[in-house]
């Protein structure tokens, strides 16, 4: 056999197209070239290749080798193509049975011992293998992950040595179980009963952890706002199997490490508020995922948010609406998911207080003006967190503490599976069209509901994500339809609207 086709594939974005890895021997002049797009790593397989067949024992032709990586306009980078390059070659040289290659597909990086080293994206390998109906081969570091895909059978491989015997019956290669962990084994180290007081901060909690709602905790320093926002991972229900799968696969093209302990926990990411808008966002020559895809289906929490650059934040509000972000660059465009629940926390202004004297409101004014009103606008809840009153430090250490995070999840919980039963979705991802069916008024609330919204001068989104937090109220008093309490409730979280206009009252005088 003069010719070999082995399959593999690239890595662009969360995806795993096919490159059929061509290997064709032919007389002349010794030349090893690669072909088909390759980057410098992919270039850089030939001496890995070359040291790994010989070390491994086989003869490494001393003719003209071409090595074509189908197709031609799609990048190549990393080590993924270094064993199906290796086999290729020993399949071409006659150095290997020949075997159906059709339903087979090989990645990994070698050593210039032969040994296999892992790679990044292999979850992506797995499910798009899933897809074809192949087997895939992958290093032994690779395996674990990659069998937790359904429908794809992973051979675990630590040595390239492994590969004649398997192909000969000698020493079969056991292909790894499909198993995936059904339950987290993770224990928080935090608690809502950490936080001293604050009881309708944590209502504001509880109702953003039921609903998915975005939501902005304002106060002075020291009041327990990044306390608050830390115990929101506490109150999360686990991922489902799927979502759970593909945060993993988001995890595996960043090199992170996943484990049972981590498997079914959402992410939280909390970027410095120096973070830059690729840091944030993704980007680079191949674009790589950000902060808020590395957020997806859990929460991304930003402190001190006005600190943060405006034109950073203001990147923010397409992924907030669509749940993705695009990434373009000359050379390619890529598209990852960032479903995220966003919170953050700030201080109402420079000093910390915005009524104690040190500012005047001129200056509060264009610390706040910092945040874009679209971007305001996209946060449903915007929820103020004072300092404790005279006299709290007095009172009973249970009542100062209030339920713990393991009573309230549970609420939440049930809260959840209302939602899911009904529409399929959290509130907070109600459509407008989905608005007119789950959340209807009788004629009297909405009249109240309407002049309620005009009085405070809320734009149409804010109206719908008013009625969505209505909706989460109803769904965690169990009540199937929104009453005036409800939408009163709802009402109440607009923090920044009275900041506003507070501030604005003293300007003009």
């Amino acid at each position: 056999m003069a010719i070999a086709k082995i399959y593999s594939r690239a890595r662009i974005g969360l995806d795993a197209p096919t490159v059929i890895v061509e290997v064709h021997i032919a007389n002349g002049l010794p030349a090893f070239n690669i072909v088909g797009l390759p980057e410098t790593t992919v270039k850089e397989s030939k001496d890995r290749v070359r040291s790994a067949l010989i070390n491994c024992g086989y003869d490494f032709p001393g003719r003209r080798i071409t090595v074509n990586l189908a197709p031609a306009d799609l990048p190549k980078e990393g080590g993924r193509f270094d064993l199906p390059i290796a086999i290729g070659i020993l399949l071409a040289s006659e150095q290997l049975p020949a075997f159906a290659t059709e339903q087979l597909e090989f990645a990994g990086e070698l050593s210039l011992s032969g040994e296999l080293r892992p790679i990044l994206g292999e979850i992506s390998m797995a499910m798009a293998c899933s897809q074809q109906g192949r087997d895939l081969f992958l290093p032994e570091g690779n395996s674990a992950q990659a069998s937790w895909v359904d429908g794809v059978r992973i051979f675990p491989l630590k040595h390239l040595k492994q590969l004649f015997p398997h192909l000969q019956q000698i020493n079969p290669i056991t292909p790894m179980a499909t198993t995936k962990p059904q339950a987290s084994g993770a224990e928080h180290k935090i608690d809502l009963s950490d936080i001293i007081g604050q009881n309708s901060a944590k209502r504001g909690l509880e109702i953003a952890a039921a609903g998915g709602h975005n939501l902005l905790l304002i106060g002075p320093p020291g009041t327990g706002k990044t306390m608050l926002a830390s115990r929101l991972a506490t109150l999360l229900p686990d991922m489902e199997q799927t979502e759970a799968l593909q945060t993993a696969a988001i995890r595996s093209i960043c090199g992170q490490q996943i484990t049972s302990d981590n498997w079914l926990l959402r992410p939280f990411r909390a970027p410095h508020h120096n973070a830059s808008s690729a840091a944030l966002v993704g980007g680079g020559s191949h674009p790589q995922p950000g902060e808020i895809t590395l957020a997806h289906n859990g929460i991304l929490f930003l402190d001190e948010l006005p600190e943060y650059d405006r034109k950073v934040l203001d990147l923010l509000r397409e992924p907030l609406e669509s749940g993705e972000v695009t990434i373009s660059r000359v050379k390619q465009k890529t598209s990852y998911p960032a479903k995220f629940q966003l919170i953050a926390a700030m201080n109402p202004s420079p000093t910390g207080f915005y009524n104690d004297k040190r500012t005047t409101p001129e200056q509060v004014m264009r610390y706040l003006n910092r945040l874009s009103g679209p971007l305001l606008e996209r946060i449903d809840m915007q929820l103020e967190v004072p300092l404790l009153p005279k006299g709290y430090w007095r009172q009973d250490k249970a009542q100062q503490t209030g339920e713990c995070s393991e009573t309230v999840r549970t609420r939440v919980i049930a809260s959840r599976q209302i939602q899911i039963r009904r529409q399929g979705k959290a509130n907070h991802r109600l459509t407008p069209a989905e608005l007119n069916q789950y959340c209807g008024l009788c004629d009297d609330d909405r009249e109240f509901f309407e002049l309620a919204v005009e009085k405070l001068g809320l734009s149409t989104r804010v109206h719908h994500n008013l009625l969505k937090i209505a909706r989460t109220i109803a769904d965690l008093a169990n009540a199937k339809s929104i009453d005036k309490h409800h939408l009163t409730e709802a009402l109440s979280y607009r923090a920044m609207d009275r900041i506003l206009t507070f501030l604005a009252s003293n300007l003009q005088r």
